[in-house]
């Protein structure tokens, strides 16, 4: 509704006071009364013949009784319908139309698109629908700004939102004075605001307080900031192996929560291959431990949705949503500070992961972890999360560890303070990809590449043999394969498809170990 030239209304001139309509038998609440008559289209009603007296006198000659004085809920229109000085009070202003029997002005006849407030036909003027052209007379002083108009008439507005839309939203008009201002209020959405199981923010608002930000000191004052989360109720916390390096020996740890609550921790163990560690909490008799649940990451689909929680640049708690892209994309990363690589046969998501979200948990729709968020692709072929020189962010490239590989990691640090890692015991070229992994001449410090007694040399594999395939997971390089070989245990038993010499073979090989990372 338009506020605009709203104001006290203009008296008329003395000695053209109009009659006050009489009133009407049934009023509608807040809403101007309709004329008791309908002229035939096109004929707009004849003036009055009879001098108009003053009000509260019969006119002369009219032979009528002195109307009723009319109640607050039968007035007619308010003091801002008052006619301008010189206006002619008795010039018919509108007569009554057969197609939507609303008042329609002579000069309006053909259209009332056009018009607005202050114009005749339009609401406040002359000969406007709220009456039928004969306004009330003013009062003596001049009338002040009303607002009971206004504030019936946003209540009908309201009551008919009501009715059509279900209460989405209603205006609100503030006409006090030193200006106009129109606001909108929203009502709320009871499903937005019923955070129903299952949610984003039902699984965020379950999982956060057993997400921790680490912060990582070495010796030598250099250190990052991870993520990472409860374990078990002893205080382990699981987080990645590059987010604890740099305080692993000497160094200073802690473990921030939600809530505000900080403690110190040390590493229990730390498994660089896998870029696994865990970490325990130091005094925290008082924290409160609820483990995050553990999914199945082997039952993971394409396309499934996923949440990931982490402290991406230092910000703490932050939550971003995605899908699963892919499943078992090789990855080889490193903490860019020069030491090994570690290998994963990842889970690919498009959930916003940056530089401090290392370690941080990827959880399902059901809330359950399924990763460990670990790597990026970034613009600038970045590696890991944490501590590469340029950190480039997010550009929806995420990789996360499978929980299943995970945990059996934890398992192994938290048991024995070392990792396990199954093995062929063949040493396999590394730069070379797109046709498989080919066992090297020769391994380091000139040693064999096929350890003698090993399992790849009980299955009869040879220096120069081309590894094709693991299983059923296609090998394009010697990356693909440590990957996929460290998704097992030792002892496993797999099919490895080879070439030698144009000739493609399978063999079995039972996986060997090696514990440690040296």
């Amino acid at each position: 509704m338009s506020t605009e030239n709203e104001g006290a209304a203009v008296p008329p001139e003395a000695g053209s006071r109009p009659a006050p309509p009489a009133p009407h038998p049934d009023p509608a609440p807040a809403v101007p009364p309709a004329p008791d008559f309908k002229p035939a289209v096109g004929t707009a009603p004849a003036a009055p013949q009879a001098p108009i007296g003053p009000p509260g006198e019969p006119a002369a000659g009219s032979g009528l009784p002195e109307p009723a004085a009319p109640t607050p809920a039968q007035a007619g229109p308010s003091p801002a319908t008052a006619p301008a000085p010189g206006a002619d009070p008795a010039r018919p202003g509108a007569w009554w139309s057969e197609a939507d029997g609303r008042p329609q002005d002579a000069s309006q006849a053909a259209s009332h698109a056009d018009a607005h407030e202050g114009a005749p036909g339009a609401p406040g003027a002359p000969g406007g629908p709220w009456g039928a052209g004969a306004p009330l007379p003013p009062s003596d002083p001049p009338a002040r700004k009303r607002t009971g108009g206004l504030v019936a008439a946003l209540l009908a507005a309201v009551l008919v939102a009501g009715g059509i839309g279900g209460g989405i939203g209603y205006w609100a008009a503030d006409r006090e004075a030193g200006g106009d201002s129109t606001t909108i209020s929203a009502l709320g959405n009871p499903k937005s605001e019923s955070r129903a199981p299952g949610s984003v923010s039902d699984i965020a608002g379950k999982a956060l307080p057993s997400v921790v930000t680490i912060e990582a000191e070495g010796s030598n004052g250099e250190g990052g900031t991870g993520t990472g989360f409860v374990y078990d109720k002893q205080g382990h916390i699981l987080t990645n192996n590059h987010v604890v390096a740099s305080a692993a020996d000497n160094g200073k740890l802690t473990a921030t929560f939600s809530n505000g609550k900080r403690y110190t921790a040390e590493v229990v163990g730390r498994a660089q291959g896998y870029d696994v560690a865990v970490i325990k909490l130091k005094n925290a008799s008082d924290a409160k431990l609820t483990p995050l649940p553990l999914g199945d990451s082997d039952k993971v689909s394409v396309g499934d949705a996923t949440v990931a929680i982490g402290a991406p640049f230092g910000l703490s708690g932050t939550v971003t949503t995605g899908i699963v892209s892919a499943k078992n994309r090789p990855v080889a990363s490193s903490d860019g500070g020069g030491g090994n690589a570690s290998y994963m046969s990842a889970l690919q998501t498009d959930a916003s992961i940056n530089p401090g979200n290392s370690g941080g948990p990827l959880l399902n729709a059901d809330g359950g972890v399924i990763g460990i968020n670990s790597a990026i692709q970034s613009a600038g072929n970045g590696g890991g999360l944490g501590g590469e020189t340029q950190q480039s962010g997010s550009i929806g490239l995420g990789f996360a560890i499978p929980i299943n590989q995970a945990k059996n990691v934890a398992q192994q640090l938290i048991k024995t303070g070392e990792p396990v890692y199954p093995v062929i015991e063949a040493t396999v070229n590394m730069k070379d990809t797109g046709n498989g992994a080919t066992i090297a001449a020769n391994g380091a410090g000139g040693t064999p590449a096929v350890v003698p007694g090993g399992p790849a040399d009980k299955a009869g594999l040879k220096s120069g043999d081309v590894i094709v395939k693991l299983n059923d997971t296609v090998i394009d390089s010697g990356p693909t394969l440590i990957s996929e070989i460290w998704t097992h245990k030792p002892g496993d038993k797999v099919t490895i498809t080879y070439k030698r010499d144009g000739k493609q073979s399978t063999t079995q090989v039972t996986l060997g170990q090696r514990k440690g990372d040296s």
